[in-house]
């Protein structure tokens, strides 16, 4: 998923727009994780791009996502753009 998310609505006060933006994610988020894996991989890890446009963004972890966009709403932006690719995720056996 790239895309560039709205945070303004003229039908929706700006809380609800910021919510359903999230879940939004959290949807696209599950619906990738209930993809098939491959022979051995163990679980569908993510690689995460957030900012206030394309050039802008930085690499975060998936579980930083919410927190990433309450930022963004902090800093007053309309807009932000999330960038998450899905990857195949392998477990490390502990020593």
């Amino acid at each position: 998923m790239r895309k560039e998310f709205k945070l303004t609505d003229q039908k929706k006060a700006p809380a609800r727009q910021v919510d359903y933006v999230k879940h939004e994610i959290s949807k696209y988020l599950a619906r990738e994780r209930r993809k098939p894996l491959k022979e051995k991989v163990d679980y569908w890890d993510f690689d995460c791009k957030l900012g206030i446009d394309k050039e802008s963004t930085e690499v975060i972890h998936v579980a930083e996502i919410n927190k990433g966009i309450d930022r963004i709403v902090a800093q007053g932006s309309e807009h932000f753009y999330l960038e998450i690719l899905a990857k195949p995720g392998y477990r490390s056996k502990k020593p």
